[in-house]
């Protein structure tokens, strides 16, 4: 069969064809895609003549074109609109992308070349970003593994190819929870609750199969507004629980034998690398350097949040206590008990506030900041073949009306999409072969308002 995804993309702002793409075919791709940049590699490395920036590492970043374009579409699929097939090619491509870049950083010869100009820098007329560019690529190959010895690379290949797929199956067991988790009410469990979640929650129910029931998921903007607005602590007990133990269920979806095995193949790998523990790994190569660095900023930092914390506490319970209740608060308390407080000393109510921020308003202030800072101006542009109903195209065009970007806003949450926000590309921007314009994805998880209703957004979510 044709497989889209080998060949050009000549559709409109060379999107993805999103519309002509099966789950069948990415792993066609991936093994095409894998031996051509194998392909590239085996010539940068094997190059007689003597090494330059441009014939190694400027040679490295130009390679690997197709696996980073098929890469680009699959796992942003993966992440915003995921299927059984699509999960189940993620946990293969997890292990074949860790064994893929392995064999690139423990090449000797494609190594030795960086290795080459790294050494002799000094001597090299370099740019400052060529020389940046340089230095970072000699890094990221000792930090994975270039200068060990066989047998060590070997168990350092096998300990990276098993904490990618644990990494793998660690996400795709919290999307379960989150995903199969739906909590279902009446309408006398609505008390404390906005007609608009009420919509909202009507509209979630009514997908997930039961009209005229009110659903809450796990979702952050779901969870997180209800427990801040219902009335019924069982019931925001009930949800905070299912929240907080997503992937801390015993059966199929239990993280917790996972964490224990990652924990020990990150230390392994430290070790190997000549690191005092996983955390002295992760840590040499950002600003904070060493974990002492981090702790000492920690300790700097918990003495006066610990009190600030107790004095909310106190706030909290007394307002339980003023309002006739008997209990010691608890952690599923907080958020609702917390907006209590906030609107009895600041008379400010999240829920009043709700109608001044609908998404629709707040994507177009943000628009118009863009335009009024950097000169940007976003065109939606209308029926382009986009990966799924509720995203929206924009073009991003500068002052003189130029192409800048395309950007992609998918803002609601559903069952095939990991919890959380994010932004990503299925194209980044780069010249390195002529010059290539980016396709940019923001992506949110609102709960999306109800059928010819605005989406409402809290503060938080807005900010």
């Amino acid at each position: 069969m044709d497989n889209p995804l080998l060949a050009a993309w000549s559709g409109p702002f060379r999107l993805p064809p999103f519309d002509a793409i099966q789950p069948a075919h990415f792993r066609e791709a991936f093994e095409t895609a894998f031996a051509q940049h194998k392909a590239e590699i085996d010539g940068i490395a094997n190059d007689p003549s003597p090494p330059t920036f441009d014939n190694v590492i400027g040679a490295l970043e130009r390679a690997g074109r197709l696996l980073t374009d098929v890469g680009a579409v699959f796992w942003n699929l993966a992440a915003t609109d995921t299927t059984p097939e699509l999960q189940a090619i993620e946990r293969d491509m997890a292990g074949a992308f860790s064994r893929h870049s392995s064999d690139i950083s423990m090449n000797p010869a494609l190594f030795g070349r960086i290795e080459a100009l790294y050494e002799t820098r000094e001597a090299i007329d370099l740019t400052p970003e060529q020389r940046r560019v340089l230095e970072l690529t000699y890094k990221n190959f000792v930090r994975a593994g270039a200068k060990l010895n066989d047998a060590d690379k070997a168990r350092l290949k096998a300990i990276l190819e098993r904490l990618a797929g644990l990494s793998t199956q660690f996400s795709q067991n919290v999307l379960a929870d989150e995903s199969s988790w739906l909590l279902l009410l009446d309408e006398s469990d609505l008390d404390g609750l906005s007609p608009d979640f009420r919509a909202g929650a009507a509209r979630i129910a009514a997908e997930r199969g039961s009209p005229g029931k009110y659903g809450v998921t796990l979702s952050r903007s779901s969870a997180e507004v209800f427990l801040q607005s219902s009335t019924r602590r069982d019931l925001r007990e009930a949800v905070f629980r299912a929240w907080a133990s997503r992937g801390e269920n015993a059966g199929a979806t239990d993280n917790r034998p996972l964490i224990r095995e990652i924990l020990q193949l990150r230390e392994e790998r430290a070790k190997l690398l000549g690191f005092e523990s996983f955390a002295n790994f992760k840590l040499d190569d950002s600003m904070a350097k060493t974990p002492a660095a981090v702790r000492e900023l920690i300790d700097r930092v918990w003495a006066p949040a610990l009190t600030r914390a107790a004095e909310e506490r106190t706030q909290i319970q007394a307002m339980v206590e003023e309002e006739g209740a008997n209990f010691t608060v608890a952690a599923h308390d907080r958020r609702y008990y917390a907006e209590r407080v906030r609107a009895k000393r600041y008379d400010l109510d999240q829920a009043a506030l709700r109608p001044y921020f609908q998404l629709d308003n707040m994507m177009a202030a943000a628009f118009d900041v863009a335009q009024k800072l950097f000169g940007l101006r976003f065109v939606e542009q209308k029926g382009l073949p986009l990966y799924h109903p509720d995203v929206r195209a924009f073009d991003v065009l500068d002052s003189d009306g130029k192409h800048v970007a395309l950007f992609l806003a998918d803002y609601f949450a559903r069952p095939s999409k990991r919890g959380g926000a994010w932004m990503s590309d299925f194209r980044a921007q780069h010249k390195l072969v002529g010059e290539t314009r980016p396709i940019i994805v923001n992506v949110m998880n609102f709960t999306k308002g109800a059928d010819g209703a605005p989406t409402l957004l809290s503060l938080d979510d807005a900010r």
